[in-house]
């Protein structure tokens, strides 16, 4: 019991302190990098890394089998087990009234392959593949070359 009591009045006391330095902490938040160094923590980084782009044409795949990211701002859009947002324009009975892309038939597939006439549970939380286009700076620098014939 006496050892409890010393451990933990040792902590508050550590933590009133500051750092070991012996100064107390300040109120500047330390830069944040990444893994290679470089520094991410700036308004510039954050805010290139999640602008979307709104309502723009697609951007063309890199590679075969590729989902198509999405060209148009999702925020705030609402995917439960009982409502999927994306649906209300991209649904088989609403794509010709909405202008947009319709759901893959490959969607309507289960693990085995069976066809199904709603979309399969494993397909139905789009944003797991498809993702927003943006025009975000690479954060590491890449060789990556498209694939042949895709663009």
């Amino acid at each position: 019991m006496k050892t409890t009591r010393l451990i933990s009045a040792l902590l508050i006391a550590s933590l009133s302190l500051g750092p070991l330095t012996g100064h107390a902490m300040s109120d500047k938040t330390p830069a944040v990098q990444s893994l290679r160094g470089t520094d991410v923590s700036s308004s510039d980084a954050e805010s290139d890394a999640f602008r979307n782009q709104k309502d723009r044409a697609p951007i063309p795949r890199d590679f075969v089998q590729q989902p198509p990211l999405i060209p148009h701002a999702v925020r705030d859009y609402q995917i439960t087990v009982k409502f999927n947002k994306c649906l209300d324009c991209h649904s088989w009975s609403r794509y010709k009234e909405t202008g947009a892309t319709k759901v893959s038939l490959t969607h309507f597939r289960d693990r085995e392959g069976t066809e199904h006439a709603n979309i399969s549970p494993r397909r139905y939380f789009c944003m797991q593949c498809h993702v927003p286009q943006t025009d975000a700076k690479p954060l590491v620098a890449n060789t990556f070359k498209p694939a042949q014939g895709v663009r």
